[in-house]
Formats: structure tokens, sequence, C-alpha cells
């Protein structure tokens, strides 16, 4: 491949993903976690139920509680006669609705559309068995029954089962520590004189981290200074995963991969994909260290492609599959061979199938086209591009954790 870009050579981004996946270890760190701050948290044990559900006998119709016994051959022609009391003894019958207690003394419960009631008087037109319209103890779930394994990630549904079996809490993994350090002496937070520009790459991966499950450290920008860099990367290798953005390519200011290699081993620098060429992967202590592009659009594309599924590793989860919109292109696709391209395209529905619209195929620091596009065409290493009137696979990244 012809390197116009100053790198020796490029990995593919499959290859390059599973070499970092490989220095990606799960976090084994627990702690214990309140309900309703459980939604989407890994279980780190096995889970068992402290209480049966339903935990008491209760009747599954409404009617009345009785004894099986005293129903026995009833039927239009020959109904039998009970009274209703407060207690259900011989003869006795007791008002109950779906839910309730069975009373004690009875073993079964007559459907109400089976019975006609004058005052207190109660004739029964069809026998019931015992047991007959009863929901037993543990129906739903047994006392002591495991339900959820290691692993397992946590849902409302499964939340609100947790808490009818009796728990309050459970244990789940850690969320992975990610320190995210943006780089570039040209960054600052607010009001950008000229040569300056506001730091969206560290703040878009922080939000990107929380919503695929880690726990990140915002750090303030770091100028492009190798003392400052190393120090840097050395205070946050108590972290599971480092993420730098920016100074990452091979020009004069791009120390990064130099940094990283001194301190550790930078095994990927340059990857075969479209925007995020000068990504680079590398370990530092046993943390791994991923070094996004500065401009926008590559450090997103670079993040989805990296730092998701290292996430996925670390914490204990499988990354998801992008949801999927065939659509119709309406214009063409170019791409460079040998390399994977991320190209972002707007969606349409014209009634017959839906479309989509390049947004941009050049540009990796315009933020504008991932922001207002719906998603990306993923143009593979063997393909130059697709033709207008196509229909492709549009990704829609950033719907999926």
């Amino acid at each position: 491949m012809n390197d116009d870009a100053g790198f020796r050579k490029f990995t593919r981004t499959a290859a390059a993903r599973e070499r970092l996946l490989s220095v990606v270890s799960p976090v084994e760190r627990t702690e214990r976690v309140a309900l309703r701050d459980a939604d989407d948290r890994v279980v780190a044990s096995a889970v068992e139920a402290e209480r049966a559900v339903p935990h008491y006998e209760r009747a599954a119709m409404d009617g009345y509680a009785v004894r099986a016994a005293d129903t026995f051959g009833a039927s239009d022609r020959a109904p039998a006669s009970l009274r209703v009391a407060d207690s259900v003894g011989p003869g006795t019958a007791q008002r109950v609705h779906t839910g309730s207690e069975l009373p004690a003394g009875a073993d079964a419960v007559v459907m109400v559309e089976a019975t006609d009631r004058t005052g207190e008087d109660l004739t029964v037109f069809e026998a019931v068995p015992e047991g007959g319209n009863v929901g037993p103890v543990g129906e739903d779930v047994e006392r002591g029954q495991r339900l959820f394994e290691p692993g397992h990630v946590l849902r409302p549904s499964d939340l609100g089962l947790l808490k009818a079996v009796g728990l309050e809490s459970v244990r789940a993994y850690e969320r992975p520590r990610v320190s995210v350090l943006p780089t570039g002496e040209e960054l600052v937070q607010a009001d950008p004189a000229p040569g300056e520009v506001i730091e969206t790459n560290g703040q878009t991966v922080t939000q990107y981290v929380e919503r695929w499950g880690g726990a990140a450290s915002y750090r303030d920008v770091v100028t492009d200074d190798a003392d400052a860099l190393r120090t840097a990367i050395e205070r946050d290798l108590d972290h599971d995963i480092v993420v730098t953005t920016g100074g990452s390519s091979v020009g004069e200011r791009d120390i990064v991969p130099e940094i990283v290699a001194d301190l550790g081993e930078v095994f990927v620098h340059g990857v075969a994909l479209k925007p995020g060429h000068p990504a680079g992967l590398g370990v530092v202590e046993g943390t791994p260290v991923l070094m996004l592009p500065g401009y926008p659009v590559a450090c997103i594309v670079t993040a989805v492609q990296f730092l998701r599924p290292a996430l996925a590793a670390a914490g204990h989860r499988r990354a998801s599959a992008h949801p999927r919109t065939d659509a119709r292109l309406t214009g063409k696709l170019p791409s460079e061979p040998g390399v994977r391209t991320f190209a972002r395209v707007t969606l349409a529905d014209d009634g017959d199938e839906p479309t989509a619209t390049p947004t941009r195929t050049k540009g990796a620091g315009v933020l504008s086209s991932v922001a207002l596009a719906d998603g990306w065409v993923v143009v593979p290493e063997e393909l130059e591009g697709y033709p207008a009137g196509e229909t492709v696979a549009v990704e829609q990244w950033e719907v999926a954790r």
C-alpha cells in the first residue's frame, strides 16, 4: 500500500482489534449495588430467591374459598348448598378475590360464575378438586431457586423480580475504569481565540464510555509535552483502560505513541480504516492504552471499533451488533482498496424502500458529518466503494450500547 501519511504499514481493523482484546482483562472487582441503581449492571455471583413468589397460597380466581369435599358431585342438576361465612369449615364458604390469601380450612376456590348467592346461602353448580383455582406457594418462583448466573446483564424486569423475591441489592462487577486524556496544546474548553480549538473528543469519548458500561475519568487537557504526557499516563495506570485523544499520528507534535512505547509497548500504530488511519494501540504495565486520532470523526470511528469492544471484554459483556437498515444509495460511495471505510449517510423513506444519502465521504475533522448522520455504511477492504443505486446496510451504531 502506498503510504502517503508517513506510516510504515497499516494493520487491518479486525487484526488490530484482536490484538487489543488479547491484552484486555475482565474486571474482577465487585460491589454491592442497590436494585434501583442496578439496571444494566453485570451480575458477579449467582442470584437466588430469598423467598418464594407467591409466599402464600392464593386464590387464582374471584369466587369462594371452600373445602373441595363439600362440592363433590355438584352440577347444574344437583348443586351443592353452602353457607357464606367469615371462615371456612364443613359446609361453609368465604368470599375471596384473585390474589387473596387462601383462608385457613379451605383447599379450593369455586369461580363466582359457577355459583348463585342469595343472602348467606350459596348454591354451587360445579365441583372443584383439591387445589382447584389455587395458586400454590412458589408457583412463580421457589425459595432458593437460582435466578441469574454470573455474567447476566440486568434489565428492569429482572430488578422487579429480584425485589419480589426479597432482595434489596445485588453483587455486580465494578464498571471498568477508563481514563480519558485529551491532548493538544491548541485545545481549550471555552471561548477559543484564533488558533485554539474547543475540546470535544475527550468529552465525546467520556460519554461513550458511560454509555458502553464503563466509568470514565475525564481528565484536563494535556499539552504536547513529553514529560506532561508521561506523567498523565503513569498517573492513570491504576485504571483498567487508558484512552488518549489526539497526538497519535506521525507529525512533529504527535508524540503520544513515542511516550507509550517508552513506557511499555505499542503493538499497532496505523490502522487500515478510514477515517482513523493514525490510531494506535499499546499496553503499559498491563494497562491497555488506546491512542485515538485528534480529528473528531476519526476519533469516533476508532472509539467504536476499538474502545467499545475493549470495554465489553473488560466488563464481562458481549458487544452487541449494531442495528442495521438496508437502504438504496442515492449517490456513489468511493473507497480506497485495502482500507475499511466508514461512510456517513442520512436515511429517508420514499415509500418504496429506505434510501441512504452520503453526507460526506472525506473529512475526518468534520464533526457534523457524524452528528447529523443517521448511520454509516461500512465498505470492506476488498471493495472500491459502492455505486449509486446499490442496496447497502446502514449501521446505526449510535443506537446500540
